[in-house]
């Protein structure tokens, strides 16, 4: 049996390991978390992501080792590099982690992206207001997530504000862009170099936390420039693994957001919605096996379930809909589950997606 040692022992972490069960896969965990949701999925060694200790054991209980959330110190994993092997590698981790690292990456690529100004202090802010103008979007270049570390300048009134909040300095400030809607692009990579790549997803935030994903955006040409975008982000980094690039649609045009370096939640339909979860994927791509079929078993829609559990999950664990939930203990703005629905047509699954939202409203 081959195993795989995970940084992280979250949802992402948990449905990693389910996938490798079927494959003979054993999935061994890092996590300091009391009883993480992973935990049913194998066993949790609870140690700080730094501690050497923690480290040294994973690697030594395992054959290959990856991770499920970007924020994983940067050093530990050019640490364990040296001891096993370790996918995806340090340099995508460092990228992903700076958001001016990142942009930097995307334009030396190529990939279109909105403009952006460096910001350390008020006069920064201010300066980058006069050329990219208001409204714009400032962020801190480390550790936002799910809408954290972010605010929208909206007026001069702001400004100030908006700085302070943020703690003042390594910032980014980021040209408004009034998009159509917003995509994912995919893809995985084994370590021969061989890819496959998902059909292009739409998703819709609210309060910058992923709400509902629908999968395939039904647009051939966009579809294949976000293939050529993830490609471009695969040979530079010599990736390994599955990546998510975050798009904005403005017109015929895509413009770059953000990368993940790991398995996204836009991707949770896959599980039911395609003939190879992006799960699967990652840990045949990890363990340099052949990539699985990415094509779709019908049109597929994701609900995430944000702050509460259905009240009644009956609705949501009927044919179409399969629920999931994480094991987590309910909090506001706390992704505690998701739904996925597959139909044979869109309009199926928006009539689906749509009595499903209305029973979590009531």
């Amino acid at each position: 049996m081959q195993k795989i040692g995970i940084i992280g022992a979250g949802q992402l972490g948990q449905m990693l390991g389910h996938a490798g069960q079927p494959l003979g896969i054993q999935c061994v965990f890092l996590d300091p978390s009391d009883n993480p949701p992973a935990a049913s999925a194998g066993p949790v060694l609870q140690y700080p992501f730094d501690s050497a200790e923690g480290l040294a054991r994973l690697a030594g209980l395992t054959d290959v080792i990856t991770y499920e959330f970007e924020n994983v110190p940067v050093r530990a994993i050019e640490t364990l590099s040296k001891q096993t092997t370790v996918h995806p590698p340090a340099k995508a981790l460092e990228k992903a982690q700076d958001r001016l690292a990142e942009k930097e990456l995307f334009r030396a690529l190529g990939i279109p992206l909105p403009a952006f100004r460096t910001v350390d202090s008020v006069s920064d802010l201010n300066s980058a207001i006069k050329v990219l103008g208001l409204p714009l979007v400032l962020k801190t270049r480390r550790l936002g997530y799910d809408g954290k570390g972010q605010r929208i300048v909206r007026d001069d009134a702001g400004i100030e504000a908006a700085f302070d909040e943020l703690g003042g300095d390594e910032l980014i400030a980021e040209q408004w862009v009034p998009f159509d809607r917003e995509v994912s692009a995919i893809g995985a990579r084994n370590v021969r170099g061989d890819t496959v790549f998902y059909p292009l997803t739409e998703n819709v935030h609210e309060n910058g936390i992923l709400s509902v994903s629908r999968a395939p955006v039904d647009d051939d040409e966009l579809s294949a420039v976000g293939n050529d975008l993830l490609a471009r982000l695969f040979a530079e980094l010599d990736y390994v693994g599955v990546l998510a690039l975050e798009l904005f649609v403005t017109g015929d045009r895509l413009l770059a957001n953000e990368f993940a370096p790991r398995v996204h939640n836009s991707g949770h339909w896959t599980i039911e919605g395609a003939n190879t979860s992006q799960f699967e994927n990652h840990l045949r791509a990890i363990l340099d096996m052949s990539l699985g079929d990415t094509g779709m078993r019908g049109s597929a829609g994701m609900l995430n379930l944000i702050g509460t559990l259905p009240a009644d999950p009956r609705p949501f664990q009927q044919t179409p809909c399969h629920l999931h939930g994480y094991g987590k203990r309910a909090r506001p703005g706390r992704k505690l589950g998701h739904v996925t629905v597959v139909t044979k047509d869109a309009n199926d699954r928006e009539t689906v997606l749509g009595r499903l939202s209305k029973c979590l409203n009531n």
